[in-house]
């Protein structure tokens, strides 16, 4: 079982940075591959970054690589999406999210509640 909770969300003006946290509880966190997840208003949730268990490998989706970066400290049992150059097609609600499967093939078995990105223009 993994307890996921998000923060680092608000409002930005374009061009901005942020970065959200999220702080995992439970034993197999250092074991699973993690990602951030997004949703916009009358839109699926989708895909924005994965990490793997190590922290050595990462995946992202194509609109936001150069300008995001996902990592992990498994000693604290948190991982960041640090995102720059924000534009207001970033605005969502994102979600941390623990896979059940690697990086490469994320299959979300927890979530967390979400966190309220809003980008400005």
């Amino acid at each position: 079982q993994v307890q996921l909770v998000e923060s680092g969300g608000g409002l930005v003006q374009a061009g901005g940075s942020l970065r959200l946290s999220c702080a995992a509880s439970g034993r197999s966190f250092s074991n699973s591959a993690m990602g951030w997840f997004r949703q916009a208003p009358e839109k699926e949730r989708e895909f924005v970054a994965a990490i793997s268990w190590s922290g050595g490998s990462t995946k992202y989706k194509d609109s936001v690589k150069g300008r995001f970066a996902i990592s992990r400290d498994n000693a604290k049992k948190t991982v960041y999406l640090q995102m720059n150059s924000l534009t207001p097609e970033d605005t969502a609600v994102y979600y941390c999210a623990a896979s059940a499967a690697s990086y490469q093939n994320f299959e979300a078995r927890y979530w967390g509640q979400g966190t309220q990105v809003t980008v400005s223009s």
